[in-house]
């Protein structure tokens, strides 16, 4: 049984979307996706989304992203807002998922799910705010998506995997040394189901989101 990993920065697992920046190593045949991260966003940031936009006509690239809002480490709120807008039109032209970095600014993405019209599915990565700024999101076409803080038990992740809808959620390992295996098994705990049962709504909650499937 292959476990779907939504999010990685390792490249070792063949059955996952393998995050890239903006350059796509050759030899790669795996799922990917690559967007304008808001650390990297330059006042230039035009230029390399041209280059997002070439790597996304790929049937490969499953996600645009990671793109967001980051209030620590990103620069003006304007310059992320606007990449953000331009990246979240892609993926909304494209039928596929936006891969959601959020740091700081959950007010920043209300705005924005409650100002536009043509939003794509967004899925938000490693997924560890209080259950009521996600209960905030399911109006609007939000999935969750969780990854090593599921072996915390007390984190505000477990809390919102409890509550969370089954059609609203994936998993991830994300830059950790944790496997999908765990994270799947950590998660199969906390919601009493068995890891074969996530994995086929892992599947399908992707199916049902996004124009390019993914089948085990």
């Amino acid at each position: 049984m292959n476990l779907l990993d939504i999010h990685t920065h390792s490249s070792t697992n063949e059955f996952a979307i393998f995050n890239i920046e903006l350059e796509r190593p050759k030899e790669s045949t795996s799922f990917f996706s690559t967007g304008l991260h808001p650390w990297n966003l330059q006042e230039n940031w035009e230029d390399n989304f041209d280059k997002v936009k070439a790597f996304a006509k790929d049937e490969k690239c499953m996600a645009i992203g990671e793109a967001g809002f980051d209030r620590i480490w990103g620069p003006d709120k304007e310059v992320q807002k606007k990449a953000f807008s331009a990246q979240a039109k892609l993926a909304f032209e494209l039928e596929i998922p936006l891969i959601l970095h959020l740091v700081k600014s959950h007010d920043l993405l209300l705005e924005y799910l409650k100002n536009e019209t043509e939003i794509p599915s967004i899925i938000c990565h490693g997924f560890n705010l209080k259950p009521h700024l996600g209960e905030q999101l399911l109006p609007f076409p939000v999935s969750f998506s969780f990854g090593k803080a599921l072996k915390q038990k007390d984190s505000n992740a477990v809390s919102w995997l409890k509550k969370c809808p089954e059609d609203r959620y994936f998993f991830e390992t994300d830059d950790s040394d944790e496997t999908i295996d765990s994270i799947f098994n950590a998660a199969s705990v906390i919601l009493g189901r068995s890891v074969e049962e996530l994995s086929e709504q892992v599947l399908s909650n992707w199916n049902r989101i996004s124009k390019r499937k993914i089948y085990e």
